[in-house]
C-alpha cells in the first residue's frame, strides 16, 4: 500500500474505489486464491439459493392451488395436505441451511480479506497458507460482532414496524398521508444503510483491534462521525450495485426460461462474475473506509503494534491489555 496514513483522509468517494482497485491488482495472486477458496463458493451459494428457492416456492404454490380446487375430506385432499406440509418443511429447512452456510462463508471471507490488507499495510510476509490459518480464529470474533448487529437490526425493524402500525392507525389514507408514508420509508432506508455501514466497519474493527461485539459497534459509530457522508455514499452505491446484479439474475435466469438454456447459462455466468467481483471489492472497500476514517480522526495506526497484533492470531489469541494497539491520538 503506497499511500501514507495521513493521506488516507483525503480520499473521496472515487478515491476509495480507485485505491481498492489498486490493492487488488497489486496483490492479485493472494486475492485470487482467497476468491477461489471462499468468495466463489459464496457467490454460487447465493445465486443457487435464488434459483432453488424459486423452484421450491413454485411447487408450494402449485400444491396450494390443487388443494383449493379439491373437495375437503377426500383422500386426494389429505394427500395434498401431507405433500404441502412436506414442501413447507423442506423450504424452511433449506432456508436455515442456506443462511447458516452464507453467514459462515461471509465471515470467513471478511476475515481473510481484512487480514490480508492489514498485512499488506504493515509490510508483513504474506502467504495464502498463513491467511487461511488465521481466518478460523478471527471468525469467532466476527461472529460475536455479527450477533450484536443482528440484535440491533432486530430492534430497529421492530421499532419501525410499531411506527408503521401507529402511522396507519392515526394518519388518514389520502394524498398527504402517502407523502408522509414515503418520507417515513426514506428515513427507514437511511437508517438501515447507516446500520449497515456500522456493521461493516465493526467487522474490520473486530479483526484489527482488540474490540469486538458491542465495543466494536461503538468504536465503528465513533469512526464514522465526521466522515458520515462519504461512508454512507460508498455503501449506498454498493447496495445499488448488489440489488442490480440480483435483479438481473432473477430476471434473466430465474424467470428467463423463455430465453432458452444456452442464453440462461450465459447470463448466469455473467451474473456470477459480476457478483464475484462485487463481493471482493466490497470487502476491500470496507477495510479502506476504516483506514480513511482512522486517518480523518488523526488516530495513528502504529504499523509495528498492528503487526504484532496480527502475529498474535498465528498462536492462541489472547485479549490485549491496556489501550487499543491501534489508537494513538496524533
Amino acid at each position: 500500500m503506497d499511500r501514507e496514513q495521513e493521506e488516507m483522509q483525503f480520499l473521496g468517494l472515487f478515491g476509495i474505489f480507485k485505491e481498492s482497485f489498486k490493492i487488488i491488482i497489486s496483490w492479485r495472486k493472494i486475492f485470487s486464491q482467497i476468491t477461489l477458496t471462499l468468495i466463489l463458493p459464496l457467490t454460487f451459494i447465493f445465486l443457487g439459493h435464488l434459483e432453488i428457492s424459486h423452484l421450491l416456492f413454485r411447487d408450494i404454490k402449485h400444491t396450494e392451488y390443487e388443494q383449493d380446487v379439491t373437495r375437503p375430506g377426500t383422500k386426494r385432499y389429505n394427500n395434498l395436505s401431507d405433500k404441502l406440509s412436506s414442501e413447507l418443511i423442506t423450504y424452511f429447512l433449506f432456508q436455515i441451511a442456506y443462511y447458516t452456510v452464507l453467514l459462515i462463508l461471509s465471515l470467513l471471507s471478511t476475515a481473510a480479506v481484512v487480514y490480508t490488507i492489514a498485512s499488506v499495510y504493515t509490510g508483513r510476509d504474506l502467504t495464502y497458507k498463513k491467511v487461511m490459518s488465521v481466518v478460523p480464529k478471527v471468525w469467532k470474533r466476527l461472529m460475536v460482532t455479527f450477533l450484536c448487529m443482528f440484535a440491533a437490526f432486530f430492534v430497529y425493524n421492530f421499532l419501525a414496524f410499531v411506527v408503521a402500525v401507529i402511522f396507519f392507525v392515526i394518519v388518514p389514507y389520502n394524498g398527504f398521508g402517502e407523502i408522509i408514508l414515503y418520507l417515513v420509508f426514506i428515513v427507514y432506508l437511511m437508517g438501515s444503510v447507516y446500520l449497515t455501514v456500522i456493521w461493516q466497519l465493526a467487522s474490520v474493527v473486530s479483526v484489527l483491534e482488540s474490540s469486538y461485539g458491542l465495543k466494536a459497534m461503538t468504536k465503528s459509530k465513533d469512526l464514522i462521525k465526521g466522515n458520515r457522508v462519504v461512508s454512507i455514499s460508498v455503501f449506498f452505491i454498493l447496495i445499488i450495485l448488489f440489488t442490480l446484479i440480483k435483479f438481473l439474475f432473477e430476471l434473466l435466469v430465474v424467470h428467463g426460461r423463455s430465453l432458452g438454456v444456452w442464453n440462461r447459462t450465459g447470463f448466469s455466468i455473467l451474473c456470477s462474475l459480476l457478483l464475484l467481483t462485487f463481493f471482493l471489492f466490497g470487502l476491500v472497500i470496507q477495510t479502506i473506509i476504516y483506514l480513511v476514517c482512522k486517518s480523518y480522526h488523526h488516530e495513528n495506526i502504529d504499523k509495528g503494534d498492528l503487526s504484532n497484533h496480527l502475529e498474535s492470531y498465528l498462536g492462541e489469541y489472547e485479549p490485549l491489555s491496556g489501550k487499543d494497539i491501534q489508537l494513538g491520538q496524533v
